[in-house]
């Protein structure tokens, strides 16, 4: 029998290619690397341990911005905190951890929630509405960092261009949330928008994949998500309380998302680091979103110790707080939501799983 040699995905070769620059950057700056290794040799335990908490509390407001949400509308079941709690940890756990589609993907996440009065449409809205509402904030208090840097004189002058660049990307970022938000209550743009992304996405997939995968969106299914999110918005700007909650929620979590790297640099004896923290998470979020790697791996980390560094913050130290915390942050997904993800799936049955596997479809 004569063994098939498959070839490696563009997806692949891609990842192995990431991680090949990645080695070379860290070889070219091994120096730097030993001095992270000694920031880290001499961290604060007890402070890190502080973590747990503060992790455990911005899960739970992300859980909020769905439950919350969901608590406004009619058919709406009361949630407990255990309940919602874990619902998040697993959550958090499949989006970092599971590759998507099968028991995973969208189709999961409306899986999940349905016994709570969330329909797969309404399950589509509050993931827009999630990362809508965490960018926004995530970019306006970077705004807010960028003033106060520049108030203080905390970054030399020959510096302060790498916070007109970032404060242009953050802008550029809120437009495009207000936009999109602008676009979703008008039909015929959100139809227009639907249609030449659908296009414009097709068209960079064939190309990038030299022709091999000629589609990754089809048309009529990304139709039905516009008119679906748009119903949505537009139900939620009838009812806008249902959406101030959630609100809310978001701008606490998006704080505590970048105090995760504030609280490992207080572990260093670096709590002034704050705002430089604020200004490079925004960039690592943006450079994070676009890269193939697993969370942005890689392009996450380098451009956050990057931009904490043009920012004056000495590169060993920002390298040793941006690592640690990506570590940290990664280790406890796992041993956070692994066992509540291995017992939900260990109940969906076989209808169930052809139920996900049909939205995951549905939205591809």
């Amino acid at each position: 029998m004569k063994k098939v040699i498959r070839k490696p995905t563009f997806r692949q070769i891609l990842s192995i290619v990431t991680f090949a620059l990645i080695a070379v950057v860290l070889w070219n700056a091994r120096e730097e690397v030993v001095k992270a290794l000694d920031y880290l040799a001499h961290t604060n335990i007890v402070v890190i341990l502080l973590l747990i908490p503060e992790q455990l509390f911005m899960y739970y407001c992300c859980g909020q911005m769905f439950f919350s949400y969901l608590a406004g509308k009619k058919d709406a079941k009361k949630v407990s905190n255990w309940s919602l709690m874990r619902i998040s940890l697993e959550l958090n756990f499949m989006n970092h951890a599971v590759p998507s589609g099968g028991v995973s993907g969208l189709g999961y996440v409306a899986w999940r929630l349905k016994p709570y009065g969330a329909s797969p449409a309404q399950a589509s809205f509050m993931y827009v509405l999630r990362y809508a509402i965490t960018t926004f904030f995530n970019q306006a208090q970077t705004l807010v960092a960028i003033v106060m840097l520049l108030l203080t004189g905390a970054v030399a002058k020959e510096s302060q261009y790498v916070l007109g660049v970032v404060g242009v990307i953050s802008i550029a970022v809120i437009g495009m949330v207000i936009g999109g938000v602008a676009i979703a209550s008008n039909k015929k743009a959100l139809d227009w928008a639907g249609k030449n992304v659908t296009l414009a996405i097709n068209a960079i997939v064939k190309v990038v994949t030299f022709g091999k995968k000629k589609q990754v969106l089809k048309q009529d299914v990304v139709d039905k998500f516009c008119a679906e999110i748009h119903e949505d918005f537009r139900e939620a700007k009838r009812n806008r309380k249902t959406i101030k909650k959630p609100i809310i929620w978001g701008m606490l979590y998006s704080f505590f998302e970048v105090a995760t790297y504030w609280i490992v640099g207080i572990s260093m004896g670096h709590p002034e680091l704050l705002p430089q923290i604020m200004v490079a998470e925004a960039v690592g979020s943006v450079l994070g979103a676009v890269l193939p790697t697993p969370g942005g791996a890689g392009g996450y980390e380098a451009s956050m110790a990057g931009v904490m560094w043009g920012l004056g913050v000495d590169l060993g130290l920002a390298t040793a707080v941006v690592v640690t915390t990506r570590v940290i942050v990664l280790v406890g997904t796992i041993v956070s939501g692994y066992g509540f993800y291995q017992h939900a799936i260990a109940t969906i049955g076989r209808e169930d799983k052809e139920e996900i596997e049909e939205i995951n479809n549905r939205k591809i």
